[in-house]
């Protein structure tokens, strides 16, 4: 992981963050001639490691890398960590240059568009004045349509995934459980609990939340079922299902290599995203893209519809802009993004071939 410093960053709210670092990571060479830049956008706690390599696996290894459908021997692949985040971008858990001590509490909230701005200022100081694609799922396809809004003619191409223009009722109702998990934890302190580990058991229980809208009730079914983990008798408050155990473990995976404070940071940007905010609504904005759009919808995703999805592409459509829709089949429900990489390959390859 490289980091870059960009200087200071102006956010929506009008706040000022002073000397922003992007973490980064890059994925074969960048050729100005050919335009063979291609940015990836992560998801909620996700990381700048998208590709594998000798030392670790790469979330997204299945679509990146050599000879892969976004293959590094071509295309020069670049992933950041968001702003607001904690592997390496300035989040809550940086140092404040104005206090010498962690932001904390006094870290100010971020939007989507705020982090695609900061993107592109650490694109132009990495030198990249021109992409060819944006691509994400989720948290990163609403960057991805940030960008095709914000940026229209500075990519050829943008594949949005398993995401949103705007985020639904539904999708922020589930977010505000997890942020309460968090912030009725005693551990969280105001958000203030940095040298100390903070609301690990906040965490776990959002990190829990989060998984069962991930994933489908067939797959649940299909995998635990009500298998006990022992064989104990499930006759107390803490019974001893397959499902429990694995809930739990994620949560507690997650609480290992996560900060609270970005984990609630980038939930409020979730939250907020609609890309036609202050542009006259999301058809005005949509009307702005230039780029050839590549929507991917995911079958049974709880959390960003296919109705949603498939009505944003028509709309652009509608301005003239060459846009098409794809949808996978999955049991695997929103998390297919990350998992169908046999299925995601086949659609994305002509476009990167």
């Amino acid at each position: 992981m490289k980091k870059l410093a960009i200087g200071e960053i102006k956010l929506e709210s009008g706040e000022v963050l002073k000397q922003v670092e992007v973490a980064y990571e890059t994925y074969g060479t960048y050729d100005q001639k050919r335009g063979n830049a291609v940015l990836v956008c992560h998801a909620l706690t996700g990381d700048v490691h998208v590709a594998g390599d000798e030392f670790r696996a790469g979330w997204w290894e299945g679509l990146v890398g050599p000879g892969m459908p976004i293959d590094t021997n071509r295309y020069y692949v670049i992933c950041s960590n968001v702003l607001g985040g904690c592997y390496g971008t300035t989040g809550p858990a940086s140092v404040n240059p104005d206090t010498g001590k962690p932001y904390g509490s006094a870290f100010p909230m971020v939007t989507i568009r705020d982090m695609v701005h900061t993107q592109y200022r650490f694109l132009q100081e990495l030198g990249i004045e021109q992409l060819y694609a944006v691509i994400g799922g989720s948290m990163g396809g609403m960057q991805v349509y940030e960008w095709a809004i914000s940026y229209p003619t500075f990519m050829k191409l943008v594949v949005p995934i398993a995401t949103c223009t705007r985020f639904s009722a539904i999708a922020i109702a589930y977010n505000d459980v997890g942020r309460q998990a968090i912030m009725n934890d005693p551990d969280w302190q105001g958000g203030d609990y940095y040298p100390g580990a903070g609301p690990r058991r906040g965490l776990s229980v959002a990190r829990m939340l989060g998984m069962i809208t991930y994933r489908t009730a067939e797959l649940f079914e299909e995998r635990f079922g009500r298998s006990l983990q022992t064989e104990t008798a499930a006759s107390s408050f803490d019974t001893p299902f397959q499902i429990e155990s694995y809930l739990r473990y994620q949560g507690e995976k997650l609480v290992e290599r996560f900060d609270a404070n970005s984990y609630l940071c980038l939930l409020k940007a979730m939250d907020t995203h609609d890309v036609g905010r202050g542009r006259g609504g999301i058809e005005q904005a949509l009307s702005a893209i230039k780029a050839q759009v590549v929507g991917i919808g995911i079958s049974n995703d709880l959390l960003y519809p296919l109705d949603h999805q498939r009505e944003m592409i028509e709309l652009i459509r509608s301005h003239g802009t060459r846009a098409e829709f794809f949808t996978i089949d999955s049991k695997y429900g929103h998390d297919a993004f990350l998992v169908e990489f046999h299925k995601m390959g086949r659609i994305l390859a002509p476009y990167f071939s």
